[in-house]
């Protein structure tokens, strides 16, 4: 049965939220001979995130479907100016008449410009909106598609798939899990050679930097790696860069059919303060989208955000709290 956006969505419990969308029939629609189309996924990825008040965490392109972890930046939403939002709006969309004639300076009556207000802060809520980013993104991607065939008709599977990534726990092994996708499906060997992959412009922008810091070393585009959590803390991902880039790699290592070893816990530092084991960790990366629900987190932090829906039962509540503690 569908489930409304909305009741998946709580910017006030997390920012974060893991999106898929796969191609109609899983069809290799951006494979083989369309491998081109991957490309304008990213690109388009890319691009929407310069104009929305929403960031890239980490992101992989398939054959057939894509996964992108979302932050969405409440803060920036709220703080566009009047003229701001309009500018953004259209980029995207032809606006209408009447932000037509603010934008050329023509005079307008009262009664004009309230409605006009209206008009901006509904662009402003869904600059802001993941529903709107990722409808933007598959529109264009499948009349793009559907132009260069000559065709008409369905290109992705449906809406797409949304979890709310509730806690530090769940955000790194949802980026690892989305990052090491390629490994996972033998397009790479490594994940720094995973062509339309956000580790791959992470890895390539720290290697290219003899000694990171926290400007030089973050990949354009990408929403930045600033370290452990504190107080003075600016907008970014809660992890450092190497830390992470270590995970990933480790992690892919071990989650490959023909590499069973043990690894000890102290080459995962970044688990340690985390509080997962290896067990927890390998099990997560290994199918995150499998082992979650619409709400991945540790069982306290699904019962904050069900209440908030008045949602009674917690789907999976013993297997979340074996995967998150």
């Amino acid at each position: 049965m569908a489930i409304a956006r909305k009741t998946l969505i709580s910017l006030t419990d997390t920012p974060y939220y893991h999106c898929v969308s796969r191609c109609v029939r899983k069809a290799f629609l951006c494979g083989d001979v369309y491998e081109h189309r991957r490309e304008w996924v990213e690109s388009r990825l890319l691009k929407l995130a310069k104009i929305y008040c929403i960031d890239i965490a980490a992101y992989a392109v398939m054959s057939n479907h894509y996964h992108v972890v979302l932050y969405v930046d409440v803060a920036e939403q709220k703080s566009l100016s009047f003229d701001e939002v309009i500018c953004r709006w259209y980029k995207l969309c032809k606006g209408n008449a009447l932000a037509d004639r603010y934008r050329r300076g023509e005079s307008m009556t009262k009664g004009e410009y309230d409605k006009l207000l209206e008009c901006v802060e509904e662009w402003r809520e869904r600059l802001g909106s993941i529903s709107w980013f990722m409808r933007m993104m598959n529109e264009f991607i499948a009349r793009e598609a559907n132009q260069e065939d000559k065709c008409t008709g369905r290109f992705w599977e449906g809406r797409f798939k949304c979890q709310a990534l509730l806690d530090e726990k769940a955000l790194a092994a949802c980026m690892a899990y989305v990052d090491l996708n390629p490994v996972r499906a033998k397009m790479a060997k490594v994940p720094e050679r995973s062509a339309f992959t956000s580790i791959k412009k992470r890895a390539y922008k720290a290697r290219m930097v003899e000694k990171p810091n926290y400007v030089r070393h973050q990949a354009k585009g990408l929403l930045p790696l600033v370290g452990n959590p504190r107080l003075d803390m600016p907008k970014g991902l809660p992890f450092h860069l190497t830390d992470y880039l270590d995970l990933v790699d480790v992690t892919g290592r071990a989650i490959r059919s023909d590499k069973r070893g043990y690894i000890d816990a102290s080459e995962l530092p970044m688990l340690q303060r985390l509080g997962l084991t290896e067990e927890q960790w390998f099990t997560l990366c290994k199918g995150f989208e499998g082992n979650t629900s619409r709400f991945a987190g540790s069982v306290e932090r699904i019962k904050t955000i069900t209440a908030h829906f008045h949602i009674k039962r917690i789907h999976q509540r013993q297997h979340n709290q074996r995967l998150f503690g």
